[in-house]
């Protein structure tokens, strides 16, 4: 059987869509129709040349120089040369999966048809999607505001014979590319170099990937938040659905109806439901008021960025004969603000998680013994895990200060205010980066405190978690090389082993822990 197909422009593209592309798991295509629209845009941008009238980066220079004619003979060099002039990237390449991130994105945005790009060109770029051959792009050097310009040049510049990319599991350069497959460099008509280097398509690359990410932490956190809470005899009320249909916040109910139903059938709660115990700490009682803001911080991201992958974000825009606009749809900011909301939203799931490892570690739940182990002062037991979680969350702190809080001039004051969006989704990455090592512990922590309710048993779904946990980790009764069982418990966290095993028993055992807001916050 075939792949599905995606006709770019056409199509409404999502996250996960997305991420299914660059999966192979959809080839890409452009419909007739779309390829008329392309070729109609084409056509106008070489009227435009034709008769001579200024138009912004078509018969102009760029930036500051956008008041230099340039001559009908020279507007093809023009595209060529701001590919080159404007790769100025540094740093680090980003992951092979953001870049063709940023393939798939830009093809999206141009195969509206407003771009005057040739059609060529676009398949182009549709050829190095279908066949692995991924641009090097480097991390540093956008701004985030007249576009991406410097990770998008690095991009594109495959397409005129230069820089490297990744191909059949090697870096190599272009002109390698070329001898392996037979192609040949593409001469750049007017408009489309600066079509291909205007767009937000590196910052939008991040937050697909910070969409996805965080919905799986997310995901996670409230498993191991209920497996804490079976640990350490917390209360379910706090997840009642009559506390939250007072305050009825979509992301707080839909955490809070989640917990419960991964704490129904408990031997463990239902052992201690008539304790003197009057109320948790935060930590665990808040579950739903932090995970839910959290949830609806990626619910947020999650909306503006579908409208960013089906738009149009080049400069100047070809509207039709009349009228061409040089505007700014280029500038990152609603991505960039979003970007660094969603990056305090994962940031706080790492705190309360760090909380929750601490409270598992002070022995005031009847039955766990201080530092998750019975026989301590020969044995440190889990006390250095919780350093490493405090390191990271207050290394994700210093991370949370907004980038898009931050300005500075570019283009000798051509574009004076920026939206710095690239940092922020670099950064929000490293944050849930951070974030997926912390749950890791606290995975850890949890299901040694749970070990220690036995015989009791767990409902269904954890019961069936914590073995998971056990096949890769075993119980600690004596200290040991802890770094080895964290390493196994953030492959765990990043092969998604929770949820897996809560897809499983809910295929066993026919029953559901979906939500009335489930489609809003389980599908992207």
């Amino acid at each position: 059987m075939g792949k599905q197909t995606f006709k770019l422009g056409e199509d409404w593209l999502t996250a996960g869509k997305a991420m299914q592309i660059v999966n192979n798991e959809y080839a890409v295509t452009l419909s007739r129709t779309t390829e008329q629209k392309i070729a109609d845009s084409w056509k106008i941008v070489q009227n435009i040349v034709d008769k001579g009238h200024p138009v912004y980066g078509i018969n102009t220079g760029f930036g500051p120089l956008c008041t230099t004619k340039i001559s009908k003979s020279e507007t093809n060099i023009l595209q060529t040369n701001i590919l080159q002039s404007h790769s100025v990237g540094v740093g680090e390449p980003i992951d092979n999966d953001i870049a063709k991130l940023m393939l798939i994105l830009k093809a999206q945005s141009l195969a509206k048809g407003f771009s005057g790009i040739a059609i060529e060109t676009l398949n182009r770029i549709i050829w190095h999607i279908e066949n692995d051959a991924t641009p090097v792009v480097p991390s540093q050097g956008s701004v985030g505001a007249s576009g991406d310009l410097a990770p998008l040049s690095h991009l594109f510049l495959p397409l005129i014979g230069l820089g490297k990319v990744q191909y059949q599991g090697e870096i190599i350069s272009t002109a390698s590319l070329f001898k392996k497959t037979g192609l040949a460099p593409i001469a750049l008509g007017p408009k489309e170099g600066l079509a291909l280097i205007n767009g937000t398509q590196f910052i939008a690359a991040h937050a697909v990937k910070v969409v996805v990410q965080l919905h799986a932490i997310l995901a996670q956190a409230d498993v191991i938040g209920a497996m804490m809470i079976e640990g350490l005899q917390g209360s379910v009320k706090p997840f009642y659905n009559e506390l939250h249909a007072l305050r009825p916040f979509k992301g707080n109910v839909h955490v809070a109806k989640r917990v419960k139903k991964l704490l129904k059938g408990s031997e463990i709660m239902e052992a201690h439901v008539d304790c003197e115990k009057v109320q948790d700490p935060y930590s665990i009682r808040c579950i739903p008021q932090v995970h839910g803001a959290s949830r609806t911080a990626w619910l947020h991201l999650k909306e503006l960025l579908e409208v960013e992958l089906n738009s149009v974000t080049d400069n100047p825009v070809i509207i039709n004969e009349e009228l061409t606009i040089s505007g700014g749809n280029f500038h990152g900011q609603p991505l960039a603000m979003a970007l660094d909301y969603a990056c305090l939203a994962a940031s706080e799931i790492g705190n309360i998680s760090d909380r929750r490892i601490y409270l598992s570690l002070e022995g005031n739940s009847p039955g766990v013994p201080k530092l998750l182990m019975n026989d301590t002062g020969i044995n440190s037991g889990y006390m250095i895990l919780q350093y490493t979680t405090a390191a990271l969350a207050s290394e994700n702190k210093g991370l949370c200060f907004p980038s898009s809080a931050d300005s500075i001039p570019t283009s000798l004051g051509q574009e004076d205010h920026v939206s710095m969006g690239s940092i922020g989704g670099r950064k929000a990455l490293q944050v849930i980066g951070n974030v997926e090592k912390i749950l890791a512990i606290e995975l850890l922590t949890a299901a040694q405190a749970f070990e220690f309710r036995k015989p009791l048993k767990s409902g269904i779904y954890l019961e069936e978690v914590h073995n998971a946990v056990r096949e890769r980790v075993a119980f600690a009764s004596k200290d040991r090389v802890f770094a080895d069982d964290i390493e196994k418990g953030i492959a765990m966290i990043k092969d998604r082993t929770i949820l897996n095993v809560i897809d499983r028993v809910q295929a066993e055992h026919n029953i559901s822990l979906k939500t009335k807001h489930s489609e809003e916050f389980e599908n992207y």
